[in-house]
């Protein structure tokens, strides 16, 4: 097949072209030749199958007008170099305007904080939505993204002011008075034959009752519902008969895992689900503590109804079912044996979160919250077992911030918002009390970062004043990446669960 050269963008189908044979020629004139002079074009084509039009650079050719053939190539080549070359150039002004638009090249960086509210109860009447808008951009305060050594005075600062206060217990009248209802279903004493905080419960619905149906963690969500209408099924099958009355079986966790997000709980609730003995809530994450109990799903779609105890409990039902059925069977074969079966549960938002307690509780001292998660768990639980799970604060806050950001990740602005989340929290213990400041919901809202889920001294110490140190165990997150092994065997051992194998 032969390639006509002064036409090159023009493949001769089977060497029937006649005018391009003259182009052989000595005689061939470019402005006569209707082929060359651009009249009647014809596609490209190989074998009758039309070909792309930038295969046509890649042509080879023993035509004795060479010298055309290499600029016609050589011209082929300089459009499509200098075509990438525009793409790049659009490519990096876009990406240059995109970065001048959100501050994060050259341009200076509003960083403000505004009044910290000295009443938090002026604001218990306060739209969630104005809550969240409390703190606006201020122009006045302006600094750069880069400015390293403001920073720096920043944080001297803040570790100037520090000052930890040991906060006094409530006492158990007081926590009664605040949660009336749950205690009036949990009672004081629990079965001494298991591990966990188990009782029976009357049960006076009938077989046409629905037992979950008011559930309010299976009416909001659709993934749960599955595992409601199992629970559904088998629910009969393990009520307990005695003297014409029907009873249930409830539980509280044995243990929690409280913390903290972004340190690899997940993985070692993954690990502990492997055990034999051990069981977890329905769902792994309820959050039931910290937010359900209160009718928080998310903050920022305000408040639901509460969750009463109850709903909780359900989650426990699968494994108070595993338990009963032990429970039974050792009363026949061998009364007073005690049940292994362990219970857990792993919210990572236990023990830091505790920022409702400003809409539902009075009685603050100096913004400070009046009773806190561990308290509650405490009056019921005792003996619990608490498992934290820690890491490097600023990798776990580099890690919360490309989880939870919605767009325009980058180093540049992750430094940003950690330099303004500072200046919001620089602004509040001038003030106030650390305390007050770590579990201020206001402030939290504001800062464009979870800075204060990384201040693990003030909750570990605040866990401490309410649970014995015997009754925790801190993990690193480094530890457990590096020798897994043992760490895990520090687990079961503090579980009372055997060695690991």
């Amino acid at each position: 097949m032969r390639y006509c050269i002064n036409c090159c963008i023009h493949l001769l189908p089977n060497d029937l072209h006649r005018q391009c044979f003259r182009c052989r020629g000595p005689d061939h004139n470019n402005q006569k030749c209707p082929v060359c002079r651009g009249e009647n074009k014809i596609p490209l084509y190989t074998d009758s199958k039309q070909m792309k039009w930038l295969a046509v650079l890649e042509v080879r050719t023993d035509h004795c007008e060479s010298w055309n053939g290499f600029f016609c190539l050589r011209k082929g080549k300089l459009c499509s170099l200098m075509f990438g070359l525009i793409i790049m150039t659009l490519v990096m002004v876009s990406y240059m305007l995109t970065g001048a638009k959100h501050g994060l090249l050259l341009i200076p960086s509003p960083f403000h904080y505004g009044a910290f509210a000295s009443n938090p109860s002026l604001m218990d009447n306060e739209s969630l939505s104005d809550m969240k808008d409390y703190y606006q951009p201020s122009k006045m305060n302006i600094s750069y993204v880069k400015d390293y050594p403001s920073i720096k005075l920043i944080i001297d600062t803040i570790t100037s002011k520090i000052e930890f206060i040991t906060r006094q217990r409530p006492d158990l009248e007081e926590l009664r008075k605040q949660e009336p209802h749950m205690f009036s279903v949990i009672p004081n004493k629990f079965l001494p034959n298991s591990k966990n905080p188990c009782w029976y419960e009357e049960y006076r619905g009938n077989t046409t009752t629905d037992p979950y149906a008011t559930n309010s963690y299976a009416l909001y969500s659709k993934r749960f519902r599955i595992i409601f209408d199992y629970l559904r099924k088998v629910f009969w099958n393990h009520l307990y008969h005695y003297k014409d009355k029907h009873y249930r079986l409830r539980c509280l966790p044995h243990f929690y895992i409280i913390g903290q997000p972004k340190c690899g709980t997940t993985d070692l609730y993954d690990r502990l689900r492997l055990h034999p003995d051990v069981r977890f809530s329905a769902i792994k994450e309820p959050h039931w503590w910290t937010r359900k109990r209160f009718g928080i799903i998310r903050l920022r779609d305000g408040f639901h109804d509460r969750y009463p105890v109850e709903d909780y409990l359900d989650l426990f039902d699968l494994a108070a079912h595993q338990i009963q059925s032990v429970l039974q069977s050792d009363a026949v074969k061998e009364r007073g044996k005690r049940n292994n079966i362990i219970i857990g549960e792993a919210s990572a938002s236990t023990m830091w979160d505790n920022n409702a307690w400003i809409f539902f509780y009075d009685n603050s001292t100096e913004g400070e919250p009046p009773f806190l998660i561990q308290d509650f768990i405490h009056a019921f639980q005792p003996n619990a077992k608490l498992i934290i799970m820690l890491r490097d604060p600023v990798e776990r806050l580099y890690s919360d911030y490309l989880y939870f950001a919605s767009a325009n990740k980058s180093a540049e602005d992750f430094h940003e918002k950690v330099a303004e989340s500072l200046q919001l929290f620089e602004g509040c213990v001038l003030d106030f009390s650390l305390r007050a400041c770590v579990y201020n919901n206001t402030l939290n809202n504001a800062m464009p970062v979870r800075l204060q889920v990384g201040l693990y001294v003030v909750y570990l110490l605040d866990w401490l004043t309410v649970f014995n140190k015997d009754q925790i165990l801190v993990l690193r997150l480094e530890d457990h990446a590096s020798n897994m092994r043992y760490t895990m065997h520090m687990v079961f051992q503090f579980l009372d669960l055997g060695k690991c194998s």
